[in-house]
């Protein structure tokens, strides 16, 4: 038994790294839960496409809007306590909307306006979260530890939470959204016993927070590597966003499946997404980063249009597996380069400045989505996908340049050195 837990979580990366670990893998079952929970109770309220695409622009919105604020609260105040507050903040508003449902006074007003609570407090949370590893870790174990976190995030947040949320919902609409409350909870305790370091601010500077913005934002688009990054996740969560967006609908109205089976669908690209992580060393040890990237592109345009053309679940399962392997791949690839990069006390910023570019994207894309569906049905989406993404590859592929110099680059500049951050 040591001996596994010593090939997952190596003793070198030390205690805080296992407590970060333990409370990440806890939290991301209780968000997996409700990754299928939450969309069967909005369309157990409503069945308007613009309703259900805006119950995930609502999610969405909140790290558009605060997200910015959030990168320089993590760089300023102590990040530990961030994420224990917001983390029971959320607990909060979950017992809130469990009392709705209990009393039956649940309604799509509800719904959405706690879907806009929790995902108001989800950016402070995930925003100070990415700060935590750098701080807990020596840099050449960044590609290491941030494995074992997305490693997490697959098995409990993508494969086994929805199909879990999905059932608990089928049993009654209250369980899943309790069984998030505990599990949230449990992760604010398990952090709380983390011990970080001081993260760079000197405690006389007394700036205003739009000072501290600005100079992440400027550090980040300055930065070649970090703002490819940032437009490329941009311009591709618009057409995700707008698919996505209407994901319920599509998997329950147009490929007949179930509350268990759109939970299911979520399991099949977690699937993949292990065989990414299986894959991972492999593929950056034959591949530069840059042509890492084109094919990933590549792979999520073909999504689009598979789905667009599927026309039942046998059909549409092996695209989600196919994504969920390249979504992980692209993931922990983003993360690694970003956090080698940027330097602690501005992890924060950079890192707020990477969620709006994000959610920008699928704010954006679930609007558009919303409005595609409820004029032209729940495919329409995934076609406006399509050709949105051909496009967007056409524009970015020059820009992809800038990653596969910095793969190449001399691996003294730590900045700049992805191969060996991968491959240490």
């Amino acid at each position: 038994m040591n001996r596994v837990v010593e090939a997952v979580v190596p003793t070198r990366l030390g205690v805080g790294f296992r407590w970060l670990l333990a409370s990440s893998w806890t939290s991301n079952l209780g968000d997996g839960i409700a990754i299928a929970a939450g969309p069967l109770l909005v369309a157990s309220q409503t069945g308007d496409p613009f309703l259900v695409a805006l119950a995930a622009l609502l999610q969405w919105l909140p790290p558009l809007v605060f997200g910015l604020y959030a990168g320089a609260v993590a760089d300023r105040l102590d990040r530990r306590l961030i994420v224990i507050t917001v983390d029971l903040a959320r607990v909060v508003v979950l017992i809130g909307l469990c009392l709705t449902i209990a009393t039956d006074s649940i309604s799509i007003v509800v719904v959405l306006a706690c879907l806009f609570l929790l995902g108001t407090a989800e950016v402070f949370a995930d925003n100070t979260s990415s700060t935590l590893l750098p701080m807990l870790v020596h840099r050449d174990d960044l590609a290491i530890g941030n494995a074992r976190l997305m490693t997490g995030f697959i098995t409990v947040n993508q494969l086994a939470g929805p199909p879990l949320g999905a059932a608990l919902f089928a049993t009654g609409k209250i369980w899943p959204f309790v069984g998030q409350a505990v599990l949230v909870f449990l992760g604010a305790l398990l952090v709380s016993r983390i011990v970080l370091p001081r993260h760079g601010r000197a405690r006389q500077e007394r700036r205003h927070l739009r000072h501290d913005i600005a100079e992440g934002v400027r550090w980040a688009w300055t930065h070649p590597a970090v703002r490819t990054l940032l437009l490329t996740i941009f311009t591709f969560n618009i057409t995700f966003g707008a698919a996505w967006s209407v994901l319920v609908l599509y998997a329950t109205q147009h490929l007949g499946l179930g509350e268990i089976g759109f939970g299911l669908l979520t399991t099949v690209g977690a699937v993949g997404g292990l065989l990414g992580i299986v894959a991972y060393g492999w593929i950056t040890r034959r591949l530069s980063l840059g042509n890492i990237m084109r094919i990933g592109l590549i792979i999520e345009t073909l999504t689009h249009l598979g789905l667009a053309l599927a026309t039942s679940a046998w059909l549409a399962m092996p695209i989600f597996f196919v994504f969920g392997a390249h979504a992980f791949i692209w993931g922990t690839t983003s993360v690694t380069v970003r956090q080698r990069a940027v330097p602690s006390q501005l992890q924060g910023r950079v890192g707020s400045v990477n969620q709006v570019a994000t959610f920008g994207g699928l704010v954006v894309g679930s609007g558009i989505g919303g409005l595609i569906a409820r004029e032209w049905g729940v495919t329409a989406p995934f076609w406006f996908a399509f050709v949105g993404s051909a496009v967007f590859v056409v524009v970015i592929w020059r820009q992809l340049a800038h990653i596969a110099h910095t793969d190449a680059a001399d691996a003294a500049d730590p900045s700049i050195a992805v191969r060996q951050t991968i491959e240490g």
